[in-house]
């Protein structure tokens, strides 16, 4: 009877196990450029590596900025005043690299800036 009940402890165990390992592996991840905010709708819009629509993705409360100083919540008037910022130097947006689950995103990282090789 002890041999059946902890058997199936350690299955329930890794069968728990597994969960916790694959649930964030199966978010997705989008590399580009983002172009546009809209702070009411909670939404930003990335245009995709070597793609021609840009993708809206929708930001929670819960969505992480993480930028080489750290991570932090999202501010979305922060992230539209950089934006601003980035297309007046003539940048077309902010490269980013978002983790998302269905278009939710639960991180959006800026993306590393290439060194220059010479």
């Amino acid at each position: 009877m002890k041999n059946r009940r902890s058997f199936l402890m350690s299955m329930i165990a890794a069968a728990v196990a597994m969960v916790v390992a694959v649930g964030p592996a199966l978010a997705d991840e989008l590399f580009g450029v983002l172009t546009k905010v809209d702070v009411d709708a909670k939404k930003v819009m990335v245009q995709p590596k070597g793609a021609d629509k840009a993708i809206e993705v929708t930001v929670t409360d819960d969505t992480e900025w993480v930028t080489p100083k750290g991570a932090s919540p999202i501010d979305l008037r922060k992230v539209e005043k950089n934006l601003a910022k980035a297309k007046e130097k003539g940048q077309p947006g902010i490269r980013v690299n978002v983790t998302h689950e269905k278009a939710v995103a639960s991180k959006i990282s800026i993306a590393a800036k290439k060194k220059n090789q010479d």
